[in-house]
């Protein structure tokens, strides 16, 4: 074995996925629950106060459930057709949904008999919201306006008609009680105003709109519809900011981090992504089973709920902290112990005998030696080889070229020993460490 020296192997570096922060922040979720509806799950709402309860929409129910509760704790059922938008009031206590036959119901959460009903709207009343003073209720609806509601009388006080088609989708200002927003299948957001009786500020998203969802500060507005998911500068009248465009359906939901540095969206291509807020960069994203209409984030992200078409409610509980091992742990030998001597000078006096290690050669490497080149090139053809390190065929390939057999090696060939070759150049031909080497 003296004269012959080993194929030498080249490594190459594996490229993987990126292990971010986000990754293992977003990463850190249970394995999914899921709860089976009645219908498609067209909205989901998290409670602001404990515990945390969280509003479930979808056909005509609307189902209240415990953080971890996978049976509902309480259902309100009066509604003669589809229920929309059931969303809670800042308190907590009360709850508001809109129906497809035009009205409104407001419930108390400790009751099941709706307290009011708002009737007004003459088509399907699509989106609801409480202002931020806790006595106003806005809604939108396919009759193509826009009105506001006092509790206390149950008296309609406002109506817009600026929209030209279905209004799907609205929110209400947290800081300042005049001011909401609404999304349009005309293209359009508004914001409007209820002491002006008009629009203050319109911008054109260009597609039908389906979510809209104003920042905590109120400084930043993010419309989705169509492929696309928008934010604009509202301090700027309007300003659009950055466009994104990284699903391949329909955006159909949006949803801030309670943090809120990261922003998420719901598709019907399935999938839901986390953007940065301050790149507005995807760091995350999951992958779900159906087409997604709704999503929500519980408090300090505990949990993340998703509402599908097929009438599936996904729900991913953050895993707790691990405990620590309160056994006291069996004392193990120190790290010095395994490198004693490993570092010792030799001295002037000390004779120093290296123990001969003997050398194994590989069987391809053995079959090299031999200048069995074909036996060679079958071994490393090999699926076992070929597929798991790719590395060793390559390397193989190239020492044949360099001796200048590779010819040989393939002479002679039956046609199911030839496609086992095609199929390895096929496999890694744009790989580009070795596309040279396929080529």
């Amino acid at each position: 074995m003296a004269g012959y020296k080993p194929v030498a192997i080249q490594a190459y570096p594996v490229l993987g996925e990126k292990i971010t922060q986000d990754t293992l922040y977003w990463n850190n979720y249970k394995t999914p629950v899921q709860i089976k509806e009645f219908g498609a799950v067209s909205k989901v709402d998290f409670s602001p106060q404990p515990p945390y309860n969280y509003a479930v929409t979808a056909s005509s129910r609307i189902h209240i459930y415990g953080r971890y509760s996978q049976e509902p704790i309480k259902t309100f059922s009066r509604f003669k057709d589809t229920a929309y938008c059931a969303t809670f009031r800042q308190d907590g206590r009360l709850l508001v949904a809109g129906s497809e036959d035009g009205g409104i119901q407001l419930f108390d959460i400790s009751g099941r008999a709706p307290l009011r009903q708002f009737e007004g709207h003459t088509k399907a009343v699509h989106t609801v919201d409480f202002t931020a003073d806790k006595y106003h209720v806005v809604s939108g609806a396919d009759d193509y306006t826009v009105k506001l509601w006092d509790i206390p009388n149950s008296k309609e006080i406002l109506t817009f008609k600026e929209h030209s088609d279905y209004v799907r989708c609205g929110c209400a200002s947290k800081l300042n009680p005049d001011l909401f927003v609404t999304g349009s299948y005309d293209h359009t957001v508004k914001m409007f105003d209820a002491r002006t009786n008009q629009s203050v500020i319109s911008v054109d998203h260009g597609q039908p709109v389906e979510s809209v969802l104003l920042f905590p500060s109120g400084g930043l507005l993010v419309s989705a519809g169509g492929r696309y998911v928008k934010v604009w500068d509202m301090l700027k009248g309007g300003q659009l900011l950055v466009s994104l465009k990284n699903h391949h359906k329909t955006v159909t939901c949006l949803c801030l981090s309670s943090s809120g540095q990261r922003l998420l969206s719901g598709s019907l291509d399935r999938k839901v992504k986390v953007y940065s807020t301050s790149s507005y960069k995807v760091v995350h994203s999951f992958d779900y089973a159906a087409s997604i209409l709704s999503l929500a984030l519980a408090h300090e992200d505990e949990a993340i709920v998703v509402g599908m078409t097929n009438g599936i409610l996904s729900v991913k509980h953050r895993k707790s902290e691990a405990k620590k091992d309160s056994l006291p742990r069996r004392r193990r030998p120190a790290y010095r112990t395994f490198i004693k001597g490993k570092n010792y000078m030799k001295q002037q006096d000390d004779i120093l005998i290296n123990r001969p290690s003997k050398k194994h050669l590989e069987l391809y490497d053995r079959d090299l030696k031999n200048f069995r080149i074909s036996k060679a090139l079958d071994r490393v053809l090999e699926p076992s080889c070929a597929i798991k390190t790719p590395e060793i065929t390559v390397s193989i390939i190239k020492e044949l070229n360099r001796r200048g057999v590779l010819a040989n090696a393939l002479a002679g060939r039956d046609e199911k020993e030839i496609s086992r070759v095609l199929n390895f150049l096929i496999r890694y031909i744009s790989t580009c460490d070795w596309s040279v080497t396929c080529s």
